[in-house]
């Protein structure tokens, strides 16, 4: 396991990744250049759920003393031996934060993206060490979820595949290794999956709960695909279509329904209202 671990972002995501390697004994920087209180209170809260559940070793004082939130991505320690990028999926943002780290990490620490969706090899040509670089795909929440999608662009070092495969299964979490390619693999099949949900409830086929309940109890989904697009959010289910469908072709176009709730604001949970109401 890393001693040391920066996360750049420190949304629902990155509060969520920073979490489960504080609680695994990890010292994590957490850089925010918006609302450093907010994603402070994030990992908090996470941390103290953990801890009704009996899941976390440690105090939740003990466990917070082990996270900072700095304003800068430049203000990530030296010595932190990995680095998540968690910001949101905009690849000139991305390939901004990662430069920025790379300038300030050590030559062999290892430098990874939450990216769902875009190329490891395009974000990894922009930087010095590519070899150092790859995919960590992390699944919203990330403390509850046991995957993490490993992809591997062509200059990834094959010892770093290993090294963060072990500390995946540190965190007590399984791994995917997949190759580098538009949606990977889980992105791929969940998003044309739940773009499929939503044509059908665009043409009336049936409710959301209907559909939601035919893949639950159908086919064992854990969460059906229009309650796991609320909690994905819908903006950025569609951002990963849109990425999809120049990429691959019309099979993953999005529907009007989904662009229309985006530009009304009901983005799920986060807003209150996607294909439910969140209370």
């Amino acid at each position: 396991m890393p001693k040391t671990v920066g996360v750049l972002g420190g949304g629902r995501m990155g509060a969520g990744i920073a979490q489960v390697f504080i609680a695994a004994g990890a010292e994590v920087s957490v850089a925010e250049t918006g609302d450093a209180a907010a994603a402070r209170r994030r990992v908090a809260d996470g941390l103290a759920k953990a801890a009704a559940r009996g899941k976390l070793a440690d105090a939740v004082d003990v466990a917070l003393s082990r996270l900072s939130v700095v304003d800068d991505v430049s203000a990530i320690p030296p010595t932190a031996e990995l680095v998540v990028e968690a910001v949101p999926e905009v690849p000139a943002l991305k390939v901004d934060v990662l430069t920025k780290a790379e300038q300030v990490i050590g030559e062999h620490a290892v430098l990874a993206s939450n990216t769902s969706s875009l190329s490891i090899a395009g974000l990894g040509s922009a930087l010095s060490r590519p070899d150092r670089f790859l995919g960590l795909h992390f699944f919203n929440p990330v403390p509850a979820s046991s995957l993490v999608e490993v992809v591997t662009a062509p200059r990834t070092a094959a010892g770093v595949i290993e090294q963060v495969r072990g500390w995946i299964s540190g965190l007590g979490k399984t791994d995917v290794v997949v190759r580098d390619s538009p949606g990977f693999a889980t992105s791929r099949l969940g998003v044309l999956l739940g773009l499929e949900a939503i044509r059908m409830l665009e043409e009336g086929v049936a409710d959301a709960e209907a559909i939601d309940t035919a893949m639950e109890l159908g086919y064992r989904h854990p969460m059906g695909p229009l309650r796991s697009t609320d909690l994905v959010g819908l903006d950025v289910r569609l951002a990963i279509a849109e990425y999809l469908h120049a990429t691959l072709g019309d099979r993953f176009a999005p529907p009007q329904l989904l662009r229309d709730k985006v530009a009304a604001g009901q983005l799920g949970r986060k807003t209150g209202q996607g294909f439910y109401f969140w209370g």
